[in-house]
């Protein structure tokens, strides 16, 4: 008997340690990260953004922790989310200040800017003050496309913020020359990703080949690629214009000579002189001018 009750004492005791907040039906801050972070875009949220290094994160976490131990009462979740271990829900939610808190129901996203105590936070699920906010935009949504890109480009600035760093305490590099390394590593990069872009383009659309024309240049019939076309037209503009003007000065001399030829055959015809009145040429002539009359 005896034994029974020290071994009950002794795992209440134990579990007491090791689960306080469960052992009193309490609730407990949630931490999430990169990997379970969608686990709040089900059901009613309240995730504070911090940093261990920051002043005013280490003076809310009592009081978050004090609020979290009434979310079940309140019907909701209470989370926290570690900015230095989870650099890409920085970038999600766009985290500008320390310590940043969301409040989000289903997957609308409202940020709270009240004070920090656990009435406020409280009275802000109790009285709904929430429905007071602008839900977050849908194109500014954490949940989006274009956010989760966003994402991935924090986490390479942390990533390369960590190789800046370790080359200048590890290896002893002076920070201009662990900006060199970066500014060369960059534009060989931007080369490669160049080129590699202008072989797929090359690839998908690749140039049409040239097709020969024919043209006739001087009774003679040349094929033309399409680059010699200025001067074949050049060449052909020439002929055209001294074909003309030969055509020209052949019109102009055969005008001479007709003009010639017909001063010629007026010179040979016979003067014609009018009869006098007084001849009988005349006389006919102004009898039947009379009849007429």
């Amino acid at each position: 008997m005896g034994f029974s009750l020290k071994f009950c004492v002794l795992l209440v005791s134990l579990t007491l340690a090791l689960y306080p907040d469960d052992a009193w039906g309490k609730g407990k801050v949630i931490n999430l990260h990169e990997d379970n972070w969608e686990q709040m875009l089900t059901e009613e949220w309240m995730v504070e953004f911090y940093a261990p290094w920051c002043p005013a994160c280490r003076a809310l976490e009592p009081v978050w922790t004090e609020f979290a131990s009434w979310s079940e009462d309140l019907g909701i979740k209470v989370a926290k989310v570690d900015v230095t271990t989870s650099p890409g829900l920085s970038g999600r939610f766009i985290v500008t200040a320390l310590p940043t808190i969301y409040h989000v129901l289903n997957g609308e996203f409202r940020q709270y800017h009240g004070t920090r105590d656990k009435d406020s936070f409280m009275s802000f699920i109790e009285q709904k003050k929430w429905e007071t906010l602008e839900p977050i935009p849908s194109w500014k949504s954490p949940a989006s496309f274009h956010m989760g890109a966003t994402a991935y480009f924090f986490k390479l600035s942390q990533l390369l913020r960590a190789v800046h760093n370790r080359l200048m305490e590890d290896y002893g590099l002076p920070t201009w020359g662990s900006y060199l390394i970066f500014a060369v590593a960059t534009i060989v990069l931007g080369a490669l990703l160049g080129l590699i872009m202008v072989c797929t383009i090359d690839y998908l659309y690749p140039c049409k080949p040239s097709v020969p024309h024919t043209r006739t240049v001087g009774g003679v019939n040349k094929e033309v690629d399409d680059l010699d076309r200025g001067d074949v037209d050049d060449l052909v503009d020439e002929n055209g214009s001294q074909s003309s003007q030969d055509e020209r000065y052949s019109g102009s001399s055969s005008g001479a000579e007709d003009e010639d030829e017909e001063e010629e055959d007026k010179d040979k015809e016979p003067s014609r002189t009018p009869p006098s009145p007084g001849s009988p040429a005349g006389k006919a002539r102004q009898r039947r001018a009379r009849k007429a009359d």
